[in-house]
């Protein structure tokens, strides 16, 4: 196993890789994402665009096994700007971590501890003040929520990650047990570097 971060071409070269991570991890609770490619080819392409765009992945050999991704939140901020809009937070002083997606067999070995680590050292580098990511928010009574689901909040608090009040992004996408898309609430961490 090794976690490295990636820029650059180097980068690039792994979207597609990540793209399907991203489809068969997210499909498990909470997210419950009924995902397909040519979407995330899509979605990912801000992290082609930028040049200040970070991928670190974990390898077992050459095979990608997880993966997190991070860029200024000024390459999102039309898609997080009403989530933002009653803070008083300036976005370009913050860098964004989005997605930290890593296989089931692969966790509680401290590998979601380097997508941080890298991450942020990443962002300071950079000069950023502040981390933050979004999860989304699922009720506790949700039909599809297995009985031994634990949430991350705990592991995000010991980051030094805090929930910022009433900063909550709203996505639409297709759950795995529906016909159409629908509108989830994605509440916002943060953290100062």
């Amino acid at each position: 196993m090794r976690v490295e971060a990636l820029t650059g071409e180097a980068l690039e070269a792994a979207l597609d890789d990540v793209a399907r991570l991203r489809i068969e991890v997210f499909r498990a609770f909470p997210y419950l994402y009924d995902g397909n490619f040519d979407y995330e080819r899509k979605y990912l392409e801000p992290y082609r665009e930028s040049a200040n765009a970070i991928l670190v992945g974990a390898f077992d050999g050459d095979r990608l096994v997880g993966a997190a991704t991070g860029t200024p939140m000024q390459d999102h901020a039309e898609d997080f700007a009403a989530a933002f809009a009653e803070s008083s937070l300036d976005l370009s002083t913050l860098f964004y971590c989005a997605e930290s997606v890593l296989l089931p067999e692969y966790r509680g070995r401290g590998i979601g501890h380097r997508f941080f680590d890298l991450r942020e050292e990443h962002a300071r580098r950079l000069g950023f003040a502040r981390c933050c990511f979004c999860g989304v928010v699922r009720p506790e009574d949700h039909p599809l929520r297995p009985a031994d689901h634990r949430p991350l909040d705990a592991f995000w608090r010991r980051r030094g990650y805090e929930k910022l009040p009433g900063v909550v992004a709203h996505f639409a996408w297709k759950d795995v047990d529906r016909a159409e898309k629908t509108e989830k609430p994605l509440q916002f961490w943060m953290r100062d570097l």
